[in-house]
Protein backbone atom coordinates (compact mmCIF):
# COMPACT_ATOMS: atom_id res chain seq x y z
CA UNK A 1 0.00 0.00 0.00
CA UNK A 2 1.49 3.37 -0.96
CA UNK A 3 1.48 6.45 1.27
CA UNK A 4 -1.62 8.02 -0.29
CA UNK A 5 -3.63 4.80 0.00
CA UNK A 6 -2.55 4.50 3.63
CA UNK A 7 -3.63 8.09 4.34
CA UNK A 8 -6.98 7.47 2.64
CA UNK A 9 -7.52 4.32 4.69
CA UNK A 10 -6.75 6.28 7.87
CA UNK A 11 -9.26 9.00 6.89
CA UNK A 12 -11.98 6.42 6.27
CA UNK A 13 -11.32 4.74 9.61
CA UNK A 14 -11.23 8.09 11.43
CA UNK A 15 -14.62 9.11 10.02
CA UNK A 16 -16.07 5.66 10.79
CA UNK A 17 -14.82 5.75 14.40
CA UNK A 18 -15.49 9.47 15.02
CA UNK A 19 -18.44 10.31 12.75
CA UNK A 20 -19.33 13.92 12.05
CA UNK A 21 -23.01 14.87 11.93
CA UNK A 22 -24.10 11.71 13.74
CA UNK A 23 -27.47 12.03 15.49
CA UNK A 24 -30.55 13.35 13.75
CA UNK A 25 -31.33 17.00 14.39
CA UNK A 26 -34.95 17.75 15.30
CA UNK A 27 -37.37 18.04 12.42
CA UNK A 28 -38.39 21.59 11.67
CA UNK A 29 -38.98 24.20 9.03
CA UNK A 30 -36.84 23.66 5.96
CA UNK A 31 -35.91 20.14 7.07
CA UNK A 32 -36.40 16.93 5.14
CA UNK A 33 -35.28 13.37 5.76
CA UNK A 34 -34.52 10.35 3.65
CA UNK A 35 -33.99 6.75 4.69
CA UNK A 36 -31.89 4.57 2.39
CA UNK A 37 -30.94 0.93 2.75
CA UNK A 38 -28.57 -1.35 0.92
CA UNK A 39 -30.28 -4.75 1.12
CA UNK A 40 -27.21 -6.53 -0.26
CA UNK A 41 -25.01 -5.81 2.75
CA UNK A 42 -27.45 -4.35 5.28
CA UNK A 43 -26.10 -0.78 5.35
CA UNK A 44 -28.75 1.66 6.43
CA UNK A 45 -28.80 5.45 6.81
CA UNK A 46 -31.38 8.08 7.67
CA UNK A 47 -30.21 11.55 6.74
CA UNK A 48 -31.86 14.85 7.65
CA UNK A 49 -31.02 18.10 5.90
CA UNK A 50 -32.13 21.60 6.87
CA UNK A 51 -32.12 24.23 4.16
CA UNK A 52 -32.47 27.99 4.75
CA UNK A 53 -33.13 29.96 1.61
CA UNK A 54 -31.03 28.00 -0.84
CA UNK A 55 -28.22 27.02 1.54
CA UNK A 56 -27.75 23.74 3.39
CA UNK A 57 -27.47 24.60 7.08
CA UNK A 58 -27.43 21.17 8.73
CA UNK A 59 -26.77 17.64 7.60
CA UNK A 60 -27.29 15.06 10.31
CA UNK A 61 -27.68 11.33 10.09
CA UNK A 62 -27.89 8.03 11.87
CA UNK A 63 -27.25 4.60 10.54
CA UNK A 64 -25.52 1.30 10.74
CA UNK A 65 -23.29 -0.59 8.40
CA UNK A 66 -19.77 -1.03 7.18
CA UNK A 67 -17.00 1.49 7.77
CA UNK A 68 -17.27 2.76 4.18
CA UNK A 69 -20.97 3.64 4.45
CA UNK A 70 -20.54 5.24 7.87
CA UNK A 71 -17.41 7.18 6.88
CA UNK A 72 -19.07 8.37 3.68
CA UNK A 73 -22.05 9.73 5.64
CA UNK A 74 -19.69 11.50 8.04
CA UNK A 75 -17.63 12.99 5.20
CA UNK A 76 -20.76 14.16 3.40
CA UNK A 77 -22.21 15.79 6.52
CA UNK A 78 -19.01 17.75 7.01
CA UNK A 79 -18.69 18.68 3.35
CA UNK A 80 -22.25 19.73 2.48
CA UNK A 81 -22.96 22.05 5.41
CA UNK A 82 -23.03 25.67 4.20
CA UNK A 83 -23.19 24.65 0.54
CA UNK A 84 -25.83 26.06 -1.84
CA UNK A 85 -28.41 23.43 -2.82
CA UNK A 86 -27.54 23.51 -6.54
CA UNK A 87 -23.82 23.08 -5.81
CA UNK A 88 -24.60 20.11 -3.57
CA UNK A 89 -26.69 18.50 -6.31
CA UNK A 90 -23.91 18.97 -8.85
CA UNK A 91 -21.36 17.60 -6.37
CA UNK A 92 -23.51 14.48 -5.82
CA UNK A 93 -23.60 13.94 -9.60
CA UNK A 94 -19.80 14.21 -9.85
CA UNK A 95 -19.38 11.87 -6.87
CA UNK A 96 -21.67 9.30 -8.50
CA UNK A 97 -19.82 9.58 -11.83
CA UNK A 98 -16.43 9.08 -10.15
CA UNK A 99 -17.61 6.11 -8.10
CA UNK A 100 -19.09 4.43 -11.15
CA UNK A 101 -15.90 4.99 -13.20
CA UNK A 102 -14.10 1.89 -11.85
CA UNK A 103 -11.12 4.06 -10.92
CA UNK A 104 -10.91 6.09 -14.12
CA UNK A 105 -12.12 9.35 -12.50
CA UNK A 106 -10.50 10.22 -9.17
CA UNK A 107 -12.31 12.46 -6.70
CA UNK A 108 -10.69 15.89 -6.50
CA UNK A 109 -9.43 16.57 -2.98
CA UNK A 110 -10.07 20.32 -3.26
CA UNK A 111 -13.75 19.76 -4.09
CA UNK A 112 -14.45 16.64 -2.03
CA UNK A 113 -12.14 17.13 0.96
CA UNK A 114 -11.88 13.96 3.03
CA UNK A 115 -14.42 12.25 0.75
CA UNK A 116 -11.68 12.07 -1.91
CA UNK A 117 -10.43 9.14 0.18
CA UNK A 118 -13.35 7.16 -1.22
CA UNK A 119 -11.90 7.23 -4.77
CA UNK A 120 -10.51 3.73 -4.38
CA UNK A 121 -13.96 2.34 -3.66
CA UNK A 122 -14.82 2.76 -7.35
CA UNK A 123 -12.61 -0.23 -8.17
CA UNK A 124 -14.86 -2.49 -6.07
CA UNK A 125 -18.31 -2.55 -7.62
CA UNK A 126 -19.91 -4.20 -4.59
CA UNK A 127 -18.71 -1.34 -2.34
CA UNK A 128 -19.89 1.56 -4.52
CA UNK A 129 -23.40 1.31 -3.13
CA UNK A 130 -22.00 1.48 0.42
CA UNK A 131 -20.22 4.75 -0.34
CA UNK A 132 -23.19 6.19 -2.27
CA UNK A 133 -25.87 5.50 0.37
CA UNK A 134 -25.71 8.82 2.26
CA UNK A 135 -25.22 10.78 -0.97
CA UNK A 136 -28.41 9.26 -2.41
CA UNK A 137 -30.18 10.11 0.85
CA UNK A 138 -29.05 13.75 0.62
CA UNK A 139 -30.10 13.91 -3.03
CA UNK A 140 -33.54 12.57 -2.09
CA UNK A 141 -33.94 14.83 0.95
CA UNK A 142 -33.01 17.93 -1.05
CA UNK A 143 -35.95 17.31 -3.37
CA UNK A 144 -38.26 17.71 -0.34
CA UNK A 145 -36.50 20.43 1.67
Amino acid sequence: MNGLESLYQELILDHAKHPRGLGLAPDGEGAASSHQRNPICGDDVTLRVRVEGDVIRDVTWEGAGCSISQASASMLAELAEGMPRDEASAMIDRFREALRSRGAIPLDEEEFGDAAALSGVSRYTARVKCAMLAWVALEDALTRA
